[in-house]
């Protein structure tokens, strides 16, 4: 299967993108959470068996895209959703099916509202209608047991490779995913990193760099404007972001289908991938 990494320009920024499958087939865009690697291969690769071109991407200040200061982000989440729109032009110029996990869900669901006409479907994981911070009254918050005992986790030293890994691990143990996988997605993620500084290091494994951008105006309340087929996908065992969050997302935008996954937590595991594929592939 052809399998390109590289760069695209794209809203006048650097997205770094690896794509999968034939240049000619429909365009599958998967929005990192906050790197690509939040896209297991093997989703990637079953997709684009499926007959799909697939390319998922890096949020601005992770990966290979472009870096400037993770600690004072001088864009907002719409400025990440206006990339997400400009890098599906930028492809092919044709409609594309637009994915988001984690925060990549929140930029996904601003970008299907600000440019409807960039995409043709929509695919949620493991996300919520509202930025980060305290949750509308409606909805249900972090379980405050897990998040507990992720903060009472020291931070690793962030230049150390094998630190970044077991605290990756510790942190998946803790919300109920496989802490192997989330080793060696860690370990990748660190490689693929640019440079070890710090402050970027820790913005390419915790996402730092979202909870510091301007999240305004709120898009909860639009989300009966999405026209597009949706499928929000979520785990039954999801401590950081529980299942109503995914329950409210699929009320609110017409026609939407909720797939629930009954033994996942907050990342997808290699046993809900054929799954995932199927159901993204009839919207």
């Amino acid at each position: 299967m052809t399998r390109i990494t590289t760069t695209v320009d794209a809203n006048e920024v650097a997205l770094g993108i690896e794509s999968f499958g034939d240049d000619g087939a429909p365009l599958v865009l998967l929005a990192g959470g906050t790197t690509m690697l939040s896209w297991p291969d093997a989703l990637c690769e079953r997709l684009a068996a499926g007959g799909r071109r697939v390319v998922r991407y890096d949020l601005r200040d992770s990966g290979e895209s472009t870096t400037t200061d993770p600690e004072a982000p001088a864009y907002t989440l719409r400025d990440l959703a206006a990339d997400a729109a400009a890098l599906a032009d930028a492809l092919g110029g044709r409609p594309a099916h637009l994915a988001g996990i984690g925060v990549g869900g929140m930029v996904a669901q601003v970008a299907a509202l600000d440019r409807p006409d960039a995409f043709s479907a929509l695919t949620l994981v493991g996300t919520r209608a509202v930025a980060p911070g305290p949750p509308d009254d409606d909805l249900p918050d972090h379980d405050r047991a897990t998040m507990g005992r992720l903060f009472a986790h020291a931070m690793p030293d962030w230049s150390d490779r094998e630190a970044v890994a077991d605290f990756a691990a510790a942190g998946a143990e803790i919300l109920g995913d496989d802490p192997v996988a989330a080793r060696a997605v860690a370990a990748r993620v660190w490689d693929r990193t640019p440079g070890t500084a710090p402050a970027v290091q820790m913005a390419n494994q915790l996402g730092m760099v979202f909870s510091r951008l301007d999240c305004t105006p709120r898009w909860r309340e639009r989300l009966p404007g999405i026209k597009l087929p949706t499928l929000v996908v979520h785990g039954r065992r999801d401590r950081f972001f529980p299942v109503g969050n995914a329950e409210a997302i699929a009320r609110e935008i017409p026609g939407a289908r909720l797939l629930v996954l009954e033994e996942a937590a907050t990342a997808i595991p290699d046993t809900a991938i054929d799954e995932i594929t199927e159901a993204m592939l009839t919207l």
